[in-house]
């Protein structure tokens, strides 16, 4: 249920169809729902085609369908033609978030801790119990909600928001825009050592990290301290849950980094990627740009632009559809060839028997 209501009008203008199919609908709109589980004034959508069935036995008020979608409301529910659903919903519920996000006031809650050398605009908010270190700088209109740690050295530039929790920590250089979810650490040191006579040293990480403007970076999200020069997400990039990015690994812009993800270092990532979850990449590759990686897979070669790759090792996405396809038929292809070889034995043995009889 919505805390925020709506007319029917008030949806059109957020959403701007290009037509709309059915008559005006008078209900008060205050739900949003998937189709299957919509009532009446409710708002939903068609953002997959494999639920385009059930549509027809949706009870929504509204629904958000494709331009080229074949197919007439019932009575007292209208469709909201437009190029994409989702966004289309997602117009909405931007409008939502606007309306009941809680307003944010600038400021510096009593319980922070500040070092006496950084400087924190006074547009920007720093909420109870956050640190932050020596010549560190916070813009206007950034936001530290609560118990977030803030290193020396450390760059926050404005209209950032950082979540409960997060520490970023020294030498660390956060761009406009950005959003770090609960629990995200920035900084941590590089996985780096030397082994010497069986035993193992650690290697001074003195790099820094730079997120461009745009990142978001989901809960528990680790990127490590470049051991020298930088590690760097490139402007856009959106990255999930639980994701590891080891030291001086370099991000494009614009890509798309699915939970469970472990990037090792050195790796370097191009513009508009897609990686999916629980995919683990070897260090020091090359993944050119406009790569998509399947879930779970094993990276341990360099990657061409517009490869679309699976599987560990990766192959391409349909040699390796192919192969899987051909593993499911191996049982019966073993029973086969045992059945082949059973009837060429049994062959074989008459053949000799009738040998030795005709000597006879």
């Amino acid at each position: 249920m919505l805390t925020v209501k709506y007319t029917f009008e008030q949806i059109v203008a957020l959403v701007s169809p290009s037509k709309v199919l059915g008559q005006n609908t008078q209900a008060t709109l205050k739900g949003i729902a998937g189709l299957d589980k919509a009532t009446e004034g409710d708002i939903s959508f068609l953002g997959n085609l494999k639920y385009k069935a059930e549509v027809f036995a949706s009870k929504a008020s509204v629904i958000l369908v494709p331009n080229n979608y074949v197919g007439s409301p019932r009575a007292g529910q209208v469709f909201l033609l437009v190029d994409n659903p989702s966004k289309a919903l997602d117009a909405i519920l931007r409008d939502i978030e606007l309306k009941t996000r809680p307003k944010v006031k600038p400021g510096i809650h009593p319980s922070a801790v500040i070092d006496s050398t950084a400087k924190v605009s006074p547009k920007a908010h720093v909420g109870p119990l956050c640190v932050i270190g020596a010549h560190s700088v916070v813009e206007e209109g950034a936001c530290l909600v609560a118990q977030v740690y803030v290193g020396e050295h450390v760059l926050i530039k404005s209209d950032t928001t950082i979540c409960p929790h997060s520490s970023i920590l020294s030498e660390t250089e956060i761009g406009h825009r950005c959003y770090l979810d609960a629990g995200v650490v920035v900084g941590s040191l590089g996985y780096g050592y030397e082994t010497e006579n069986g035993c193992h040293y650690r290697s001074p990480q003195l790099g820094r990290v730079v997120l461009e403007d745009e990142v978001d970076l989901g809960a528990n999200t680790t990127i490590d301290r470049a051991r020298f020069a930088e590690t760097r997400i490139g402007e856009g990039t959106k990255i999930d849950n639980l994701v590891q990015i080891g030291h001086n690994v370099t991000i494009g812009k614009h890509c798309f980094v699915v939970a469970f993800v472990g990037v090792a270092g050195s790796t370097h990532i191009g513009d508009y990627v897609v990686i999916g979850g629980q995919a683990g990449l070897a260090g020091h590759l090359n993944i050119g740009d406009h790569v998509m990686i399947g879930a779970q897979s094993g990276i341990s070669h360099d990657l061409e632009e517009k490869s679309f790759v699976r599987g560990t090792p990766s192959l391409p996405y349909m040699l390796a559809h192919r192969i899987d396809n051909l593993k499911r038929r191996l049982p019966e292809l073993f029973r086969r060839v045992d059945n082949i070889e059973k009837t060429f034995a049994y062959l074989t043995q008459d053949a000799t028997k009738s040998c030795f009889l005709k000597k006879e």
